[in-house]
């Protein structure tokens, strides 16, 4: 089947896993819009949100490291705060806990430990949860999904929405794998292109989705009955409410549902915005949250080297190679067309590079990430597509090939964080070099000084004793 093709739905009995029947049929794979060379910020951003989640989910093949402490805030203040330390604690039917030791869970991830409790829990209890990808949380809310269904009904039970169709297939891959020992446990997805035929009942009682398919299933074409939904989950709630549209759709869902169903909410960001919309679909929540930890720069050394033009600043850049140590670098150019060029020339260098833009798909991205994680190229150059959210130990140099600057054309604070944090990882030293090409460069540096209270120190790169006695 081609990427733009549509196709009915079908009955997979015969996948990786057999055991778990599956409606599954996939949608278009529109190209992705980015705002690299112009375009709306906004639309970049609820594009970029979305996108960003899928590429970590598709690179994160284990649990990342999480240091940020996780603070809970119980509903019932005198009720005991239950944890569990083993998947054993949680009583699973035998059927899931082999599943979720053949995926190889070992032990709860932490916000695992305080989420599956009252997940769990009888009577039922709401949450909202803020969780990042790569935590473990969506197997923790899939398991939750099939410890929920009773199998005796066969009808829809549980409504999981997702902003996007990958993100929602990601979704289902988790529960089929982790109920690949259920055999009648049975999962639909509610996606565009999806055909149902009107007025029959779904008599899977898992269903995963976007909203507005979601929402034509329950009211357009009755396939699901709202009122005997028992548990309903809304994952990645930043980026649904980022998109147009589906803040409203989520809601409406939300009140075709009934008082006694089990709301559970998961978001990375916990921003206002996504904070009323929480608290206007979760009523009288548990809420588990990630205590902030402060955003250093303590291991990260920063530099601007002063150039006239993109050859300078290419000069700088070999000259930078020529006296640093570097195992693996990130850099970063505001369009496509100056990373494209950037990337041919470091080649002829010598240079192994890899090159990540928004014109890729997610899958290719990932496979980019996945083979400089890898080692396979020591340099990766980049448009803001990869600002956010990948760490590589091994990167122990950042370089600001264009400075970040908002559509006000001023410093884009946000930005800089994120693309220089990708060096300094877990407590390494790490360098980053802006490279500065007239007055208003130096004004963007000037603001970042200011915003983070730090000093950038000029650096000459052709002076090789001042850069030896600067940077080590």
């Amino acid at each position: 089947m081609s990427d733009d093709s549509w196709a009915v739905a079908v009955d997979l009995q015969e996948s990786t896993t057999p055991s778990l029947q599956v409606r599954f049929v996939k949608e278009t794979n529109a190209s992705p819009k980015t705002a690299e060379n112009g375009g709306s910020r906004k639309s970049w951003n609820q594009a970029d949100l979305a996108e960003q989640s899928l590429l970590n989910k598709l690179i994160r093949r284990s649990l990342v490291r999480n240091r940020n402490q996780v603070e809970v805030l119980q509903r019932d203040p005198a009720s005991p705060l239950y944890s569990v330390k083993t998947f054993e604690e949680l009583r699973l039917k035998p059927e899931l806990l082999n599943g979720v030791y053949d995926m190889g869970f070992n032990r709860p991830s932490r916000i695992q430990e305080n989420a599956l409790p009252m997940m769990l829990a009888q009577p039922p209890q709401n949450l909202i949860a803020q969780s990042q990808s790569g935590t473990g949380k969506t197997a923790a809310f899939s398991l939750a999904m099939l410890s929920h269904v009773n199998l005796e009904n066969k009808w829809t039970q549980c409504l999981c929405i997702s902003p996007t169709y990958e993100l929602a297939l990601q979704i289902g891959q988790v529960i089929e794998q982790m109920g690949k020992f259920c055999p009648d446990v049975k999962l639909a997805y509610a996606i565009r292109g999806n055909r149902m035929e009107r007025g029959t009942k779904l008599q899977e009682q898992i269903v995963v989705g976007t909203p507005g398919t979601i929402l034509d299933w329950c009211t357009k074409h009755k396939l699901i009955d709202p009122k005997k939904i028992t548990m309903f989950v809304l994952d990645e709630a930043d980026v649904m409410i980022a998109t147009q549209g589906h803040r409203d759709q989520s809601i409406r869902i939300h009140r075709l549902l009934t008082e006694k169903c089990q709301m559970l909410l998961f978001s990375a960001t916990f921003e206002d915005s996504v904070w009323k919309f929480a608290e206007r679909v979760v009523p009288d929540p548990n809420i588990i949250r990630l205590k902030r930890e402060e955003e250093t720069l303590d291991t990260i050394k920063q530099f601007y080297v002063i150039c006239r033009e993109k050859e300078d600043k290419f000069t700088s850049l070999c000259n930078l190679y020529g006296s640093l140590t570097i195992a693996q670098a990130m850099i970063f150019c505001r369009t496509r067309k100056m990373a494209a060029w950037l990337s041919v020339n470091l080649r002829l260098e010598g240079h192994q590079v890899a090159l990540l833009s928004g014109e890729m798909t997610v899958e290719q991205r990932a496979a980019v990430i996945e083979r400089f994680r890898n080692g396979k190229e020591k340099v990766l150059v980049t448009t803001n597509v990869c600002s956010r959210g990948i760490d590589v130990e091994q990167v122990s140099l950042v370089v600001n090939f264009d400075l970040p600057v908002g559509l006000d054309g001023k410093a884009d604070n946000e930005t800089y964080l994120h693309r220089i944090g990708r060096t300094g990882r877990f407590g390494r030293r790490g360098f980053a070099v802006n490279m500065v090409d007239g007055e208003k460069s130096m004004d963007i540096i000037h603001e970042i000084e200011m915003h983070f209270n730090r000093t950038i120190t000029e650096l000459d790169t052709s002076n090789l004793e001042e850069m030896e006695s600067l940077i080590s």
